[in-house]
């Protein structure tokens, strides 16, 4: 029986390396660094950062991890792509305005709910925008990119804001989001640090007797209130960033 020769052999593409049992997408999709980074999105917006691995957005992709490394350097990469993508995704918010055109309240609103409506978008996801390395030390989360800040502050520039007070609105309006939409998305179950990626023991639940206000006030303190706290907040942050821009015109 003849033997093929090498050069006969079809070639095998690293794309082609089957996961057992599986049908490969990229015969019909073929795989590039765009499509490892939407599936590293779909995958923590269905099962959270937890179990994000190589291997396991591989066997999504159905293909061996090996193949991922073509486009993705590693974990560390893929997250680092997944918060600028997300990000990114902001500026297609039809509501955003790329500068104020009904004054500096409306500009500022219009970005808040924009950041906001991503982070209900991607509750798991927006943890990473919050805390994942940033350019430089006064870059703050989660308006973290250098578009976006421009954009911040040449908005309010264009408004009457001075450097120094258009500088304080971009670190008083970050504080306000971060804090804001890290508390909303926790509520949706997303992991905001080393302690909630680990499983709570069985009936380690502490018991409320030594405790009776939390006790009887405890439905109220789990009603949720979320997008009107925000309302009010944010009309608060305006406030105070309007006394800011009033002293610079006094």
């Amino acid at each position: 029986m003849p033997l093929t020769s090498p050069d006969e052999q079809p070639s095998i593409d690293a794309d082609t390396a089957f996961v057992e049992g599986r049908e490969l997408p990229s015969e019909r999709v073929p795989l590039d660094r765009q499509r490892v980074i939407t599936a590293g999105i779909d995958y923590v917006d269905e099962k959270g950062l937890r179990g994000l691995t190589m291997r396991r957005l591989g066997t999504d992709l159905g293909v061996e991890a090996m193949s991922l490394y073509r486009y993705i350097s590693g974990r560390d990469e893929l997250l680092a792509a997944i918060v600028e993508r997300v990000v990114d995704e902001i500026a297609t918010d039809p509501d955003i305005v790329t500068a104020p055109e009904h004054g500096w309240q409306d500009f500022l609103q219009r970005l808040a709910h924009g950041f906001r409506r991503a982070a209900l978008a991607h509750p798991h996801i927006f943890p990473l925008v919050a805390s994942h390395p940033t350019e430089a030390p006064w870059i703050r989360p989660p308006v973290r990119s250098l578009p976006w800040i421009e954009l911040f502050l040449n908005g309010l520039i264009q408004e009457g804001f001075s450097d120094e007070t258009a500088a304080a609105a971009y670190r008083a309006f970050s504080s306000f989001l971060l804090g804001h939409l890290l508390l909303e998305v926790s509520t949706m179950g997303a992991a905001l640090g080393p302690l909630d990626l680990t499983d709570t023991p069985p009936g380690s639940s502490p018991g409320l007797a030594a405790y009776p206000n939390v006790k009887r006030l405890g439905n109220a303190l789990a009603e949720d209130h979320s997008a009107t706290e925000f309302e009010e907040s944010l009309e608060n942050l305006l406030d105070r960033i309007g006394l800011l821009l009033a002293a610079d015109n006094a």
